[in-house]
């Protein structure tokens, strides 16, 4: 029976994923599989990685660079999360992405982006480090909007949230069974209509269903999470969530907010680290 971690996105919010992923780290706990979505790429790559304390470690010492995330990157770059130097000069140079590791794990990883052309969700399966690899979390992680389209092996694309923001049925289908899904909104949250869909339908006018798909997330989303309830009622999820809305933006300047939402994901990790591992014991 194949174990698998699922990471949601959410920008910043991530950050408590990140502790309540270094909590299970600490732990020793393994999985066959983990897929991650946006931000739950970008700090879920640093499980399989083995490399605890990073994700809120590199947010934290460039929270105030203009080149990691800033209004002036976007106005430069047209990308709000520098695609250069959060997505490359970091990992390789500044707070360093341990690829060997990442390629000798028994873990599987995933990503999941959306074709811009279709509006559909694409799954890479990545088993190389480096460059290539970085770019293809960029692109998970792609905000429309305030990021740039990201063209990778014939795809246009942008923020895999759009297509699938909690892919639990994609790890099933991919013969997961037993899995943990650590989300960033609390129980009973309800996504609403976009309210920038003026914005976006203006910027990607060019690709009518990425507008489509954009104009229907709520939907899929609340659907999502019904089905994420649905298996965890069933027994064959373990659902890790915030108690209550996290206090903190998409992007955030400030360490200390950054520490804090780490900290509760760590808190509620500490809390249930013994009803995870019964959990997956079971399995």
């Amino acid at each position: 029976m194949k174990k698998a971690l699922v990471l949601e996105g959410g920008a910043l919010r991530g950050l408590f994923s990140a502790g309540v992923m270094d909590v299970m780290m600490e732990h020793g706990i393994t999985f066959d599989g983990v897929v991650g979505v946006s931000a739950g790429a970008a700090f879920g790559s640093n499980y399989v990685s083995g490399q605890p304390g990073r994700a809120i470690r590199y947010n934290k010492r460039f929270a105030k660079e203009w080149r990691y995330c800033s209004i002036r990157s976007w106005l430069a770059t047209g990308d709000l999360f520098g695609a250069e130097f959060a997505y490359h000069i970091v990992p390789s140079q500044l707070d360093i992405f341990d690829n060997e590791a990442f390629e000798n794990s028994t873990t599987a990883f995933y990503l999941v982006c959306t074709d811009v052309e279709t509006g559909k969700a694409v799954y890479k399966r990545c088993d190389k480090g480096g460059h290539d690899f970085y770019d293809w979390v960029r692109a998970s992680a792609s905000m429309p909007f305030v990021s740039r389209i990201v063209e990778l092996e014939g795809h246009k694309m942008l923020d895999g949230g759009v297509a699938d923001s909690i892919p639990l049925r994609f790890m099933e289908d991919e013969g997961y069974s037993r899995n943990v899904v650590v989300l960033t909104q609390p129980e009973g949250y309800q996504k609403q209509h976009n309210r920038l869909m003026p914005l976006l339908r203006i910027s990607l006018r060019k690709y009518p269903e990425m507008v489509e798909a954009l104009d229907k997330r709520h939907l899929m989303y609340n659907e999502q999470t019904a089905y994420v309830k649905k298996r965890e009622a069933e027994g064959d999820a373990f659902v890790i969530r915030p108690d209550a809305p996290l206090p903190i933006g998409h992007t955030s300047h400030n360490p200390e907010e950054m520490q804090h939402v780490y900290d509760l994901g760590r808190k509620k990790a500490e809390q249930k680290i013994q009803e995870i591992e019964d959990f997956l014991e079971k399995g």
